[in-house]
């Protein structure tokens, strides 16, 4: 049984196949209308989620199939004391796969001991995003034509941001990746993720605190927003929240080439005046999110066309 809890549960190999099934599902849509017809997706989501959760329910619907589960964990069974292990037993019950957001770094590990269908980690705490990798790298895929040699900016909560660590980890398995990485200075990239995944593989790398200095180097600047959630106290948050803000007059010092990526949801780190811009592509980084989750729903369900 396959399940999915960090990116690197996937080969290089694999993360190609799940890519180019994804882009002829952009390519023809249709053919895929009912391959996931009578499957049922459990979306279990102890954490709050726009993109994730309905990008998740779109996919599944979008290949035949029908949802069912929870939004927040106030809705839940959780509310009166019931555990991840005890939840994920009863669900798997309902359920031919499992999407699982916890505001806990390895829930997602609690629930394989219990589950008996397929579990896919949709977020747990500050640790991986993995789904979210995969849009990512899907998106580098189309914008820029290519996963090697790559210029790689991440900038903003490098410290707490799952969606960083899960990039950074995938990204450092192909050729010709150096990375800048971008934040003030307690919420730089962890020591465990610097090592493990730039310095034990020679991977070239840059830290800086300013944008300005950078930006004119990269392929992609991928900005990230200060989490408030993650957060112990309201006067760190409210005093590194405004640390990098994306505005027009940064985009000038910017490659006609490179392409501006975010995560979502967006506070104000990236003025609403970019959008425009044509390197600008988180919002088809979050449509893309929908066709790579169809192709890896497909692959963990075994189901083809």
């Amino acid at each position: 049984m396959k399940n999915l809890i960090n990116i690197l549960d996937l080969s290089v190999e694999e993360i190609d196949s799940l890519i180019k099934v994804a882009d002829d599902i952009i390519a023809d849509p249709e053919k895929y209308n009912e391959v996931c017809r009578h499957k049922i997706l459990a979306t279990l989501f102890f954490e709050p989620s726009t993109r994730t959760r309905l990008s998740f329910e779109s996919a599944m619907l979008s290949l035949g199939g029908q949802v069912l589960g929870f939004s927040e964990a106030s809705s839940s069974s959780a509310a009166k004391g019931e555990s991840v292990a005890d939840t994920i037993a009863v669900v798997s019950g309902y359920a031919d796969i499992i999407a699982m957001r916890h505001p806990k770094e390895g829930a997602p590990h609690v629930a394989l001991t219990r589950s008996t269908v397929p579990i896919i980690n949709a977020g747990d705490g500050g640790h991986f995003h993995p789904t979210q990798t995969l849009t990512d790298l899907l998106t580098i895929s189309h914008e820029k034509g290519r996963l090697n040699n790559l210029k790689i900016g991440v900038c903003g909560d490098l410290k707490f941001g799952r969606t960083v660590h899960s990039l950074i980890a995938a990204m450092s398995r192909y050729t010709g990746i150096e990375f800048v990485l971008i934040s003030p200075v307690e919420l730089k990239l962890p020591s465990f993720v610097k090592k493990d995944y730039i310095k034990d593989k020679g991977i070239p790398y840059y830290q800086s605190t300013n944008l300005d200095d950078v930006i004119g180097d990269l392929d992609i600047l991928y900005m990230t927003r200060v989490q408030r959630e993650r957060f112990f106290n309201e006067e760190d948050y409210l005093r590194l929240k405004d640390s990098y803000i994306l505005t027009e007059e940064k985009m000038k010092k910017a490659s006609p080439d490179l392409r501006v990526m975010h995560p979502l949801p967006r506070v104000n780190e990236i003025s609403t005046a970019v959008d425009s811009d044509p390197r600008a592509c988180y919002f088809k980084q979050a449509r893309y999110g929908k066709f790579i989750r169809m192709a890896l729903i497909m692959d963990m369900l075994g189901v083809t066309v």
